[in-house]
Formats: C-alpha cells, sequence, structure tokens
C-alpha cells in the first residue's frame, strides 16, 4: 500500500484551488474586454473577487482518502478519568427571541432600582410593564437603538462625507449583519447587487422599453432566482452559515432590491460601486454599534436618556451647513492656497 503524505497531499490542493480561482478570473478578465458589455463583465469580476475574500469559501471537494499508518491499541489504565470537553459557546443574536438573549436582558431590568414615575422615570416604567405583558426586551432595545443608528449614519453623511444609500438602506443591513453575521449578509448583498446590476443593464442593452413597475417586478424576479441559486450551491461550496440563514434576512436584502435600484437609477456603474462601497461602511458600523453590549444595556435601563439625546443630535446636526472631513480632504490644496 502507498503511503501518501498528508501535507503534500493539502498543498497540492490548494495549488489546484488558486490556479482554478485564478483560471476563472482572467477568463472573465479577457471576457471583459472582448465582449460589448465590457462594464457588466468588469462589475461580475469586482464582485466575484469580494466575495470570495470576505467568505475565504473552499472551492475544492474533501480531500482523498489516506492510507494511516497503523497505531498500536491503547489501554486504559485503572486511573484513567474520561474528560468531558466544554460545550461550544452558543452565538447571540439579538434578533431572536430565545433564552441566552432575554435572560440577561430581563434579569438587569429587575435588577434596575425605580424612583418615582414622574418626572424622569416615566418610559422606564412602561417599558417593565410592556416587558410583564410578553413584549421581548430585545425588540424594544433594537428599537431603541435604532434612531441611534440613524443619528450615526446622518452624522457620517453631513459630518464626514460618506454617501451611501441614504438612511434606510445602510440601516436595514445593519439589522440583517446581526441576525446573519456580517460575512454571510454581505456576501448576499453583494449578491443581490450584482444580479439587479446585471438585470439592469441587459435591459437597458437590449432596449426593452418597461414601465417602472413591471421592470422592477422582473429585477426582483432575477434577484429572487439569484438568491435561490445561491442558497442551492450552498452545501456543495460547504459554506454552513449561507445554508443555515434565516428567511427574515433573506426576505429583507430581496426587497432591499428595489430601494437599490431606484437609487442607483440615472448613475454609472463606477459611482453605483462607489455608493454599494459607502453603504456597507455605513451598515457595518451600525452593526458594531448595535451588537455592542454595553450601549444595550444602557438603552434598556435609560430609554428616556438614549431618546432625548438622538433627537436634540438630530436637530444640532441638521443645522449644520459646513464642509464635510472628505471635502477639506479633497480640495486641501485649494484650501491651502
Amino acid at each position: 500500500m502507498i503511503l501518501i503524505d498528508l501535507k503534500i497531499v493539502k498543498f497540492d490542493m490548494q495549488v489546484f484551488n488558486k490556479w482554478r480561482i485564478g483560471k476563472t478570473c482572467g477568463i472573465i478578465c479577457i471576457l471583459s474586454e472582448i465582449h460589448p458589455m465590457r462594464k457588466l463583465t468588469s462589475f461580475i469580476f469586482f464582485m466575484f473577487i469580494f466575495f470570495m475574500v470576505l467568505t475565504g469559501m473552499s472551492l475544492t471537494g474533501p480531500l482523498p482518502a489516506v492510507a494511516k499508518t497503523p497505531q498500536p491499541l491503547l489501554i486504559a489504565s485503572p486511573s484513567a478519568q474520561v474528560v468531558v470537553s466544554p460545550p461550544e459557546p452558543v452565538k447571540s443574536d439579538i434578533t431572536q427571541k430565545t433564552e441566552e438573549v432575554l435572560g440577561p436582558l430581563e434579569s438587569i431590568l429587575k435588577s434596575q432600582s425605580l424612583g418615582p414615575v414622574w418626572p424622569g422615570n416615566p418610559i422606564k416604567y412602561a417599558v417593565r410593564g410592556a416587558v410583564s405583558a410578553g413584549v421581548p426586551a430585545n425588540t424594544i432595545v433594537l428599537l431603541l437603538l435604532l434612531p441611534l443608528v440613524a443619528l450615526i449614519i446622518a452624522f457620517s453623511r453631513n459630518v464626514i462625507g460618506i454617501r451611501g444609500f441614504g438612511i434606510f438602506l445602510p440601516a436595514a443591513l445593519s439589522v440583517v449583519f446581526v441576525a446573519t453575521g456580517p460575512t454571510t449578509g454581505i456576501g448576499l448583498f453583494l449578491i443581490i447587487v450584482a444580479v439587479s446590476t446585471a438585470t439592469r443593464m441587459v435591459l437597458r442593452k437590449l432596449k426593452l422599453k418597461l414601465q417602472y413597475l413591471p421592470r422592477m417586478s422582473f429585477i426582483l424576479w432575477a434577484v429572487v432566482v439569484g438568491v435561490l441559486g445561491t442558497l442551492f450551491m450552498a452545501p456543495y461550496l460547504r459554506f454552513s452559515e449561507l445554508s443555515n440563514v434565516s428567511i427574515f434576512a433573506v426576505l429583507i436584502l430581496v426587497l432591499l432590491a428595489e430601494d437599490f435600484i431606484r437609487v442607483q437609477l440615472g448613475k454609472s456603474v463606477k459611482t453605483a460601486l462607489g455608493l454599494t462601497f459607502e453603504t456597507l461602511v455605513l451598515s457595518l458600523i451600525s452593526y458594531l454599534f448595535l451588537t455592542l453590549k454595553p450601549l444595550q444595556e444602557y438603552v434598556l435601563l435609560n430609554p428616556e436618556v438614549s431618546l432625548l439625546f438622538a433627537g436634540i443630535a438630530d436637530l444640532i446636526l441638521g443645522k449644520y451647513t459646513g464642509l464635510r472631513i472628505m471635502e477639506y480632504y479633497r480640495f486641501r490644496k485649494l484650501i491651502n492656497q
């Protein structure tokens, strides 16, 4: 029997994997030069590379069977003890009504001592009444965090200069990232962006003059087909996180395709890619705030302060009319002169 070195097998499969990915990318690059729809193929190439880097998925099949060297039979001594490995930690998802999520939040509410209802504690008493009536505490936490997420997105637009696709798209994407994880959420979002953009460009190339609603319905059909194809391929790609994604996140991402296309209409592919990247940045920043445990506990214990702060900050931010930080960098030569 011929023994095969496992390290050599792994090395060969990694080399073959890189060769196959490089071959696919090379074909797409060649098509982008000779095919009349260069922008579309370049866009697909960008999405392919970005998705592969983010997910780190493996395109190789299982390794071939390796002959093992016979090992001597080990007999347990009388003093041998059974070692029980600790269970794997369960991922806490604030969008789910599980005991791991609701238990700590409800215990935090019970541990807080309250004063009189007026003037500073009306919402605290309302929160406790709602939780006692059966409203999940995580739902209240997410609702209290949404104004802060919207404030962060508005601040990034008016002060920093990160545009993105408005406020609703990044905020909804951040909730999806909380439910699915950032890697899976970004992968699904890029697939939807690629399919919707490619469908819109094909319709424009074929010069099919469709009314707005039928056109959006056709693009939504293409997005659903693309997402279904991705979910069907997930087991073969050995990407278990994509196979176990919740229907809540998938439906939100599919329905966001209409808003994405509406904002994208009339813009070039380069501009659309820039807005897509900035939207992902805003969504990831919002995701970090939504998953911050101290912030979750603070807004739950101090809802009056968080709501009042978000409202006043929005009013102050709306009065700002100066240059954005990115504009200072963009026009730095002109400003220095």
